[in-house]
């Protein structure tokens, strides 16, 4: 059984891949402040909610309570007291249900070393990219992962400050950390820092693997370029060799690790399917010369009838932007409409590895916020995904874990199924 801590937890790709894998764990924590991913976490990985327990809270009790959490509607800053007092008591108490359910600690900046189990196997971080994105550095963002700099990508440093709390309390550190984030984060401008987080661990006894990725050598036909790092926790130059030449052995970088899939599985165009079309409905733009530039220079991945391009590009947070992920050719009776749609979101969530009942579950579960508006929009939907891990490089790396903590570290066996999720 493996003790899991996920940080940056977003809508839980890392426990979608155990999952999968059918490895034996729990999820003793996880740390996550956006309540949009936090809900669809909760609703993805444990069903319906019962609110049961919280209806003996007036609004004040359940306002009071979320704002001392230092929850975020952005992930990026703080919720005002007084945006958490415009949501209803039902939408206040599923927040609460969800954060109770997910043994959520919210905010990283508030997790002290000793506030997570003794015990941890697996802890997980996928801090914010936003700093380090070429994106960012376009708009003349330059802090990246600097120390001295409060931004978002700084909070990776964040684990490193739980990680001497707990080395100072005299508490075990995980035997394994796995961090995902964007692949800059290894370009001149920022591999100084990284190099630093890199030199931490290793004087602390773990061993780093680093890979860069692309979702494509994964089965996934996305162009999504990652970088990950497996660090395992060495408890002395013996082990350390046998764990530097299992990966020598067992590299997953520039290999083709499963066949691609057609992108026509992972497309909703059958229309006479109700709820595929309402979701291409509402993926379908105005005609604006915003929209028309954005159709002369992107690739169309499907052109209506049976012509499927490969792959897509890389999903971002936003489909409605240029660049952009691919269009389909779409043609509805509504006026004043583009040639084209956007992906929706169920195909977005299809493209990181979920399955379709997953992305069912956050849509059966949304709830109100109000009486004008529902707690998950469709562009929110679609940040969830752009913000998450593609499922199936996760698989792959969990499969090496599970292989370094049984033949390297001779553990107790956690034993993983090669079937792969299905659709």
């Amino acid at each position: 059984m493996l003790n899991v801590v996920e940080a940056f937890s977003g809508i839980g790709s890392q426990a979608k891949a155990l999952k999968n894998l059918k490895i034996p764990h729990e999820i003793v924590a996880t740390i996550e402040w956006d309540i949009y991913a936090i809900c669809a976490y909760d609703f993805i990985h444990n069903g319906k909610q019962d609110i049961s327990p919280y209806l003996c809270m007036n609004k004040e009790e359940l306002v009071s309570r979320l704002y001392k959490l230092n929850l975020s509607i952005d992930g990026k800053n703080p919720l005002s007291i007084s945006s958490i007092r415009m949501m209803s008591e039902d939408a206040l108490r599923r927040i609460l249900c969800a954060i109770d359910r997910n043994k959520n600690l919210v905010n990283i900046k508030n997790v002290k070393g000793d506030d997570l189990p003794t015990e941890i196997d697996l802890l997980t971080y996928s801090f914010p990219c936003q700093d380090l994105s070429v994106c960012g550095s376009w708009h003349g963002n330059m802090s990246g992962i600097d120390r001295n700099v409060k931004n978002s990508s700084g909070m990776l440093w964040e684990v490193e400050r739980i990680l001497k709390e707990r080395k100072i309390l005299g508490m075990k550190i995980p035997r394994f950390l796995l961090m995902e984030n964007v692949s800059n984060i290894l370009s001149k401008l920022h591999r100084e820092n990284f190099r630093s987080w890199q030199n931490y661990l290793e004087s602390i006894g773990y061993y780093n693997q680093v890979y860069t990725l692309n979702a494509m050598d994964f089965g996934i036909p996305q162009r999504r370029i990652r970088t990950f790092m497996l660090s395992v926790f060495c408890e002395n130059e013996y082990i350390m060799e046998k764990v530097h030449n299992y990966f020598l052995q067992h590299n997953l970088q520039g290999k083709r690790i499963r066949q691609l899939e057609p992108l026509k599985k992972f497309l909703r165009t059958d229309y006479s399917n109700p709820v595929y079309k309402k979701e291409a409905d509402e993926s379908h733009p105005n005609d604006t010369p915003s929209r028309r530039k954005i159709f002369q220079e992107n690739e169309i991945i499907f052109d209506g009838k049976d012509t499927y391009a490969e792959t897509v590009n890389t999903l971002t947070t936003k489909q409605d932007r240029n660049p952009n992920s691919g269009l389909i050719i779409y043609k509805s009776k509504a006026k004043n409409k583009s040639r084209y749609r956007y992906l929706t979101p169920r195909e977005c969530f299809l493209l990181m590895g979920f399955e379709e009942c997953d992305f069912q579950a956050v849509i059966d579960n949304n709830f109100k916020v109000n009486s004008n508006r529902y707690f998950f929009s469709r562009e929110g939907l679609e940040k969830l995904a752009g913000n998450s891990i593609v499922v199936s490089v996760l698989e792959e790396i969990f499969k090496q874990l599970v292989d370094i903590n049984e033949q390297v570290l001779n553990r107790r066996s956690v034993s993983y199924s090669n079937i792969a999720c299905g659709m």
